[in-house]
């Protein structure tokens, strides 16, 4: 959907006949042409649907296919994205911005033109086209597949036009740098008519909300790092001084701080790794085991590249992966599963899950610290710690707990979307973002009672990561975003339904964010955005009160242990600097002893050693299967360039899983004669039909 500030106007080359465009979109037209920029005025309507600093480059009539039915309208490209407008198509005016036919031009993963029914070039930023193409084919990043046919009839430079023009608009990335997003003022929104900011935790106010919503009393919020968020959590008893110490002995100064605060009374930290190159003296090693040791006698540290895929395996699988769903794709039909084993997406996402599993039992079983330990602190840690808390707690299960969590533990950690999207080119590009995003589907197929949101949340966000109208995921660092945005004083919008005013006193971001989803999105596809299996009796309310640690079992004191390879093996020291006493062990030497069992981690942590005592599942621990078929192919996002593939999924509302269920009593009523008629002739309601079956 396009718009754009009042007031603004593009220039196009002279033609015989123009579209109309406006709010209804283009007009059919019989004859259409380049946009030039310098020529003289465009329409005021078509200029009112750009984005600010948006230019029109060229359009061409055309046929989008490959979905059902076939829609007549305009294909156009503009300097920051491509989109295909049907005709007579209405924009909401509750919706100024939409994804559903945008493909940003950092999105654009292959470009295909096509003349007959065997000439396809393949077209690279900068790549001359060798003919007039009869259909362009626009593979987005994102596994979204967008099909245009152009119209005969004299109308053939203008396909080539266009083409051309989406060619040269790749080659030139400057935009993506230089784009600062879009003020909510000019998508026609004032603050007082928007939904309840969520903080951004760009002020020290909203970390200080946070830490006591966590009900962490042994932390406090500190700003005396800037490798780090401008504000973390560290130990209310360690001192500033004492942090500058610590921190700069780790990797990149990305020292161990507070991730986030179990109901139980552990603590999940995170931090990067040690940097064993430095030389510190007793007090900054003091210091070190004091914040990894945050008050308890248990630590626990997690090697967190330990089984896990390296940026580059990701990378490479996330390749093959998106190889492997084109629509022509050369694997065979009867070796496809085999070819999708291949690409190792599916091993990585169950490494993922089985690591966090994991994790998710040392921090419930047992009143301790864990520290996660990841060499840049960026990436692994992040996708571990965002995991562990869907496991372990029902609160971060819901729609705005999610939102919120991905806020804290990727936007705010100073999670690299940018290199790691591959928005700019650089040889670090790896969707870590996205393969969480993956887990977390994963999850809500194993557990569809424990999620209130839906798996079209999860493909909203995972289609958000590269859309051009907000920064949430188009800068590397919140220094970044924040200096772009214009201040670090701000709050975002985060879809809310249990509100429609914010409270008073509240600043509001005046950038759009990637959670203003009623700007992007109508209300039948918010709506689509819950789960209708969800289960209100998982909500945080009626699980267990803060602070209630009735479920611990205090570990054993002063016992420090290495996690690796699904094993806990005992260390004889926190730090791995040599020829310096450590406070917890008399030996000077980091070096682990055999692991004490074989057994599983939950039998290790729930029933051995027996001094530890035995202790049942926590209340709201999930501790999902990564065997097998247990594991499965997202479908409804991976596959989306390949229609015929998506039917027979799931209906995304109750209504639609009503016509589903008709649809198959109807089926019924014809295998079996003998079944009244009248029984499937209507439809009838889910929870009658289950009851009567029982």
């Amino acid at each position: 959907m396009w718009w754009g500030g009042r007031g603004q106007s593009f220039n196009i080359a002279p033609q015989k006949e123009e579209p109309e465009m406006g709010h209804s979109g283009p007009k059919c037209v019989q004859r259409t042409g380049m946009l030039e920029p310098r020529s003289r005025q465009l329409d005021s309507h078509v200029a009112s649907g750009c984005l600010p600093g948006e230019q029109i480059l060229a359009w061409a009539p055309g046929v989008r296919k490959g979905l059902e039915p076939e829609l007549p309208g305009t294909l156009i490209c503009t300097n920051l994205r491509v989109t295909f407008q049907p005709c007579g198509w209405q924009r909401s005016q509750e919706t100024p911005l939409s994804s559903e036919y945008d493909f940003s031009l950092v999105n654009i993963g292959r470009l295909e033109a096509v003349s007959g029914l065997s000439r396809v070039q393949l077209l690279r930023p900068g790549s001359p086209l060798k003919f007039i193409p009869e259909e362009i084919l626009i593979h987005g990043r994102d596994f979204r597949l967008l099909r245009v046919a152009f119209e005969a009839g004299g109308l053939e430079p203008q396909a080539f036009q266009v083409t051309m023009a989406i060619v040269q608009a790749r080659a030139q990335n400057s935009q993506v740098q230089q784009y600062a997003g879009i003020p909510l003022s000019k998508a026609g929104q004032s603050s007082g008519s928007r939904k309840p900011p969520v903080p951004l935790l760009e002020t020290s106010e909203d970390w200080e909300a946070e830490r006591k919503k966590q009900g962490a009393r042994g932390w406090r919020v500190s700003t005396v790092n800037e490798s780090l968020p401008r504000y973390f959590w560290v130990p209310k008893r360690t001192l500033d001084s004492e942090v500058r110490r610590a921190f700069g002995h780790f990797h990149q100064g990305r020292g161990p701080r507070l991730s986030w605060h179990h109901p139980g009374g552990s603590d999940l930290l995170r931090c990067g790794g040690f940097y064993t190159a430095s030389d510190p003296n007793k007090e900054d090693i003091r210091a070190v085991e004091s914040m990894l040791q945050a008050g308890h006698s248990d630590v626990v540290l997690v090697d967190t590249g330990d089984e896990l895929p390296s940026l580059a395996d990701v990378q490479l699988a996330h390749l093959r992966l998106r190889a492997l769903c084109l629509p022509d794709s050369s694997a065979a039909e009867e070796k496809w599963l085999s070819a999708l084993e291949g690409t190792r997406w599916l091993d990585y996402v169950r490494s993922c899950l089985r690591k966090a599993s994991d994790i998710s039992v040392l921090v419930t079983s047992r009143v301790r610290s864990v520290v996660l330990q990841e060499r840049g602190d960026r990436d692994f840690n992040g996708l571990l710690s965002s995991l562990v808390q869907l496991l372990s707690v029902p609160e971060a299960r819901t729609l705005l707990g999610f939102q919120s969590l991905v806020q804290r533990e990727w936007v705010a950690a100073g999670h690299p979307f940018l290199t790691r999207l591959g928005v700019t080119g650089a040889s670090e590009e790896a969707p870590v973002f996205l393969l969480f995003l993956d887990c977390v589907w994963q999850l809500l197929q194993q557990f569809p009672a424990e999620f209130e949101f839906s798996e079209f949340f999860l493909l909203a966000l995972h289609d958000s990561a590269r859309v051009p109208d907000t920064l949430t995921f188009l800068r590397d660092t919140p220094w970044e975003r924040g200096k772009q945005g214009g201040q670090f004083n701000s709050y975002t919008q985060i879809y809310n339904p249990g509100y429609c005013q914010p409270p008073a006193g509240n600043s509001v971001n005046s950038q759009l964010s990637v959670w203003d989803w009623d700007l992007r999105y109508n209300s039948e596809q918010i709506l689509q955005f819950h789960n209708p299996g969800y289960d209100p009796e998982h909500c945080p309310d009626s699980w267990l009160p803060r602070q209630q640690p009735s479920f611990m079992v205090p570990g054993p004191p002063s016992s420090v242990w290495l996690f690796s390879r699904g094993a806990l093996t005992p260390l004889n020291q926190l730090c791995p600097w040599r020829d310096n006493p450590s406070l917890l062990a008399v030996s000077s030497r980091w070096l682990p002893r055999a692991a004490i069992s074989s057994e599983s981690l939950a039998d290790q942590e729930w029933g051995l050693p027996s001094h530890w005592g035995a202790c049942p599942l926590p209340p709201g621990l999930l501790l999902p299967g990564y065997l097998g078929p247990q594991i499965r192919l997202w479908r409804r996002c991976y596959l989306r360039g390949r229609p015929e593939v998506q039917k027979g999924l799931s209906a995304p509302t109750i209504s639609g899983l009503q016509d589903e269920l008709s649809h198959l009593q109807e089926l019924l009523r014809k295998w079996t004669p003998r079944i009244s008629p009248e029984d499937h002739s209507k439809k009838r309601d889910p929870n009658t039909i289950l009851s009567q079956s029982r």
